[in-house]
């Protein structure tokens, strides 16, 4: 196999089997192949080698120092972002914007709450002691001296219902409780009274019913059925509804008629005084009250009973008033220096008859009431002891 002879110094090898060419053969004359892609300018080739053979400086550092650089670099970032970055939010915004106007708006008032009611509760506390004086005469005195009651002494000592004391005697003298006074009872008005006490029967008008017909088959007035379901005339319909108040009715003829009574009243509800409260020598008198139990009839009453529970002989006064109040007279007021313990009650009545002497007899005709206490002293006390 006999080459091309070279016409110059300059060749080039072929990729594919490795015979040196000529610099401008396009195709190599051992194994066929085409060169297609053509030779680079020099320029380039010097470029190209001139950027392989620069190289850049290298820095090499310890691992402590590239810490600390970079510790560095951070601390600065953030002393420029601290310094320049501004503080308002408003001014990170790119866009200026216009002062918005401020709209009024209508504040609503805000509602009143009212404040819950607090139910008055008694904080008891524990006795203290006290030693009998030479001036104590009894357990009623120093009840009285203290504003208690005789019984609250007699509980908190142990002692027999005598209330046996002797100077030096020590004792246990509780606090007085304040007595919260129940809410006075809602008094209807008589006529809500009369109606609700009142036994009533509903009918119908049937036909040939007349106002004179029914009147006389109830034996109830016609006025009164007209006044109870407010009729003007005394003309009734078909289907008419109506109460016929059966209390109005007339007393049944004969020798010995009876009234219609009304249903029991409840018991009177107490209001003054508290119970336990004391009076002194600065109080005449006392005055009772309560709550009333509806109207009362023309033959009924309250009967007041007052009694002296610490008297050596149990005294007893017994009255009768249509109000609510009673004013306890000066004659029963105490005599001596002790503090007395007086209990009263009050008891609806309702008068029978009369006795042999002319006197009212007096029944009751509804519940008694709860009894309560309150102290009384006549003369000055001496010899009154500090507790």
């Amino acid at each position: 196999m006999t080459q091309e002879p070279i016409s110059s110094n300059k060749t080039k090898v072929c990729p594919t089997c490795g015979t040196r060419l000529s610099e401008n053969a396009m195709r190599c004359l051992v194994c066929g192949t085409e060169f297609n892609t053509q030779p680079a300018p020099k320029a380039a080739k010097k470029a190209e080698k001139s950027v392989q053979a620069s190289r850049m400086p290298e820095i090499r550092l310890s691992l402590p120092a590239a810490l600390g650089v970079l510790a560095t670099i951070i601390i600065i970032a953030a002393a420029i972002t601290f310094f320049l970055v501004p503080k308002d939010p408003a001014a990170l915004s790119p866009e200026e914007t216009g002062t918005p106007t401020e709209t009024p708006t209508a504040t609503i008032p805000p509602t009143a709450t009212l404040p819950a009611t607090d139910i008055p509760t008694a904080t008891l506390q524990p006795p203290f002691d006290y030693i009998v004086a030479v001036g104590d005469n009894s357990c009623s005195q120093i009840a009285f001296n203290f504003g208690i009651s005789v019984q609250s002494i007699i509980i908190a000592n142990n002692l027999p219902s005598t209330c046996p004391i002797s100077v030096g005697q020590p004792l246990k003298i509780p606090y007085p409780t304040p007595t919260i006074p129940p809410p006075p009872t809602n008094t209807p008005l008589p006529v809500d009274a009369t109606r609700q006490s009142c036994e009533t029967v509903p009918i119908t008008v049937q036909e040939n019913d007349t106002l004179s017909s029914i009147s006389l088959n109830y034996a109830v007035p016609m006025d009164a059925i007209k006044e109870y379901n407010g009729l003007t005339t005394d003309n009734v319909f078909l289907g008419q509804a109506l109460s016929i108040p059966l209390c109005m009715r007339a007393a049944t003829p004969g020798p010995t008629p009876t009234a219609t009574l009304p249903p029991p009243y409840p018991a009177p509800n107490l209001l003054l005084p508290a119970d336990g409260a004391a009076f002194t020598l600065a109080n005449d008198v006392v005055t009772l009250q309560w709550a009333s139990v509806g109207t009362l009839g023309d033959a009924e009453a309250y009967q007041i009973t007052v009694e002296d529970v610490t008297s050596s002989q149990t005294r007893r006064l017994t009255d009768y008033v249509t109000d609510t109040k009673y004013i306890v007279p000066t004659s029963f007021r105490p005599k001596d220096n002790v503090a007395h313990v007086l209990r009263w009650w009050v008891t609806p009545v309702r008068q029978t008859g009369v006795d042999d002497q002319g006197q009212p007899i007096w029944v009751a005709s509804g519940a008694v009431s709860d009894k309560r206490v309150f102290t009384w002293v006549g003369v000055a006390v001496q010899g009154t002891p500090n507790p």
